[in-house]
């Protein structure tokens, strides 16, 4: 699929995107009845959720499947972008009322800066340690919340603000009542994130972020520096976090302490790990199974938390690399630039060992 869509030309490309993208605004409108979900909940509401994690997954996808850095506190980013909407945007804050569109690159910076304090004394960790130090940094801000007294603890903010605009007849366009406002906000700024991310994974930053991924020992002796391109990673996904984080609090118009705990950011690495690492329309596919199937089935919300573990157990099992895993060997980018520059109708020597090396992805 990938190999056939790659012989397509930009203007072929576009063809079949701009069809796809026009739909995706318009689910909300169609209310398809094999996706509408059940009398007494809202689905305009369900697709902005839907949306809401899919722009999380693909933050959280440039940490875990880009870079390789397992993090289990994803959820901190994401809750200091929705508290940084809340304190600049509520009336329940004594900080100063700002516009929300103004609030949104604040609350991403400053969770770039949190990105920066976190990663520059924990990016030296690998593996376990790496996971166990950022899974206490979710704890630690979700317990700040509670204990500090200006977030308010369970009181939480209320009326967050919202981005500007009326309808003809007065009333407030983005409302906690009608989720299509949002979910068209929402999905204009993922098509945003998505091209920025794919720009930077096709530069010397993305290719960095693989070789560290597939084996960091290995790129740092060739010249790669790690620490640096994880930071880049760290506070990339940080940003997109804490930006999905001030969407929310926004649409919910309300923030406390009680969704920022850690059964959310295992539900976030779920999103990544089921749709596949490493492939933002893997991650994309992912959030949308763990954000819908519970709003679709209320009767098996309940069990979520069982049904995706056991969906991830027999992943795991049968096809660890996700229902779309991503295909990126640095080695076969060099064979295939190093065929173009020799041009097309020549081969290279060994390139049947590396064609046999992309058959047993990545092993001669």
């Amino acid at each position: 699929m990938r190999e056939r869509w790659s012989k397509l030309n930009r203007f072929q490309q576009w063809a079949v995107l701009i069809p796809v993208a026009a739909f995706i605004y318009l689910l909300p409108v169609l209310n398809p009845p094999i996706l509408t979900t059940e009398p007494g909940y809202d689905f305009s509401i369900a697709m902005f959720e839907v949306a809401r994690f899919a722009l999380i997954a693909i933050g959280l996808n440039v940490v875990v499947g880009q870079a390789g850095l397992l993090d289990l506190g994803y959820v901190g980013f994401f809750a200091i972008g929705a508290y940084v909407a809340a304190l600049f945007t509520s009336p329940d804050s004594v900080l100063a009322d700002l516009p929300f569109l103004v609030v949104l690159p604040i609350a991403m910076a400053i969770t770039m800066v949190f990105g920066v304090i976190l990663g520059t004394p924990t990016l030296r960790l690998r593996g376990d340690y790496l996971a166990i130090v950022t899974l206490g940094f979710g704890e630690i801000v979700r317990l700040l919340a509670d204990n500090i007294d200006p977030l308010r603890g369970n009181r939480g903010f209320q009326d967050v603000g919202a981005p500007p605009g009326t309808w003809s007849d007065g009333s407030a366009i983005f409302t906690n009542t009608d989720g299509k406002p949002w979910y068209w906000f929402c999905v204009t700024i993922i098509i945003v994130m998505l091209i920025l991310v794919g720009n930077l994974e096709r530069s010397r930053v993305g290719r960095a972020w693989v070789a560290i991924r597939d084996d960091e020992d290995a790129a740092q002796l060739m010249g790669v520096p790690t620490f640096r391109y994880k930071i880049w990673a760290f506070v990339i996904g940080a940003a997109i976090g804490g930006l999905a984080g001030a969407l929310y609090a926004g649409q919910l118009s309300f923030v406390n302490n009680q969704k920022f705990d850690v059964v959310t950011s295992v539900l976030f690495l779920c999103a990544v790990i089921l749709g596949g690492s490493g492939n933002k329309v893997g991650v994309m596919l992912g959030a949308f199974v763990i954000a819908y199937v519970p709003l679709r089935f209320l009767a098996i919300a309940e069990y979520k938390y069982l049904i995706f573990g056991m969906a991830l157990i027999v992943l795991m099992i049968f096809r660890p690399q996700g229902l779309l895993g991503a295909r990126q060997h640095l080695l076969s980018y060099g064979r295939r630039a190093y065929q173009r520059f020799l041009g097309k109708g020549e081969r290279v020597s060994g390139d049947s060992a590396l064609a046999g090396e992309d058959r047993n992805g990545g092993r001669p």
